[in-house]
């Protein structure tokens, strides 16, 4: 399984782009930079833009046309959940001097009124959220926040001050965000739920079963599974066995499918009402223990 997103941080904003005069003063000569080229270590990338050896391909292609790489991009990188991201995003500022987009890769530019950065290969966090926020429909954009939540990289407080300086349209999202969902598709599921106008808890942990992704209306389980979380055999009989378990102490558990939840919001959340106003009536909430 992949690393977390907070270890994987030190990776990503790990500094992998450098200038002339940053390798001269780290004791490289004309001869060593021109060695380091021949052997791959360094890639020139334009001019006084040189690349360490291992960067991924999204970095090389942002720093060839002095660009950084943002967004969806960035929190892609950091393991943080994002819906859909069908292109490169990178920020550029406003006063650059003309380039030309990587060829056959579909690149979306953010414009920046300054050019002072920490880093010459990708914003800073925060800016990547401040784009991720505007790029994505509501639904997606909220799923990136509680991951953001979840993971630790930010806490609400940062999240406050970074909505601050978004437009008051976007308040809502800071509103909803809750970092107790461990997946986007939970995101969508309490968006789901809250529109039915249901009671639900979240990450409940039951006796003999552990934890559940929902409980609602005290009786019926909601777990999101995912094919990464979810595959394999063995995966399956312990989800059954914790499916058993949980009915032994009265609940019903259903498993919408990542995919569906995530791309047919409306036909699940259609389902899930169904199946309470059918077993509704035949069930009463359960004591926790």
């Amino acid at each position: 399984m992949d690393s977390p997103p907070r270890d994987r941080a030190g990776q990503v904003f790990k500094p992998v782009l450098i200038t002339r005069n940053d390798l001269i003063s780290h004791g490289f000569t004309v001869q060593r930079i021109r060695r380091s080229l021949r052997s791959g270590a360094l890639v020139r990338l334009r001019r006084d833009r040189y690349m360490r050896q291992g960067a991924p391909d999204a970095v090389a292609a942002a720093g060839s046309i002095g660009a950084r790489v943002t967004c969806l991009t960035l929190l892609q990188m950091l393991g943080i959940f994002v819906l859909s991201a069908k292109e490169w995003h990178f920020e550029v500022t406003r006063n650059s001097s003309r380039f030309a987009l990587p060829p056959k890769e579909k690149v979306h530019l953010h414009w920046a009124a300054s050019s002072e950065q920490r880093f010459l290969h990708v914003t800073g966090l925060h800016a990547a959220i401040r784009h991720a926020v505007r790029c994505q429909q509501p639904r997606a954009a909220l799923a990136t926040l509680d991951s953001l939540l979840h993971h630790g990289l930010v806490t609400r407080e940062q999240l406050a001050a970074l909505f601050a300086e978004l437009p008051r349209r976007f308040q809502a999202l800071l509103m909803l965000a809750d970092g107790s969902a461990a997946s986007g598709p939970e995101t969508f599921v309490r968006l789901m739920l809250r529109a039915l106008g249901v009671s639900y808890e979240t990450q409940v942990h039951l006796a003999g079963v552990g934890y559940v992704d929902f409980v609602v209306e005290g009786w019926l389980i909601i777990e999101c599974d995912s094919k990464e979380f979810h595959e394999g055999w063995e995966k399956q009989m312990e989800d059954r066995r914790r499916d058993l378990a949980a009915a032994r102490l009265g609940y019903v558990t259903v498993r919408p499918l990542a995919t569906d939840i995530l791309h047919d919001f409306t036909a699940v959340q259609r389902e899930l009402a169904a199946i309470i106003a059918a077993l509704g009536t035949r069930y009463a909430p359960r004591p926790r223990r």
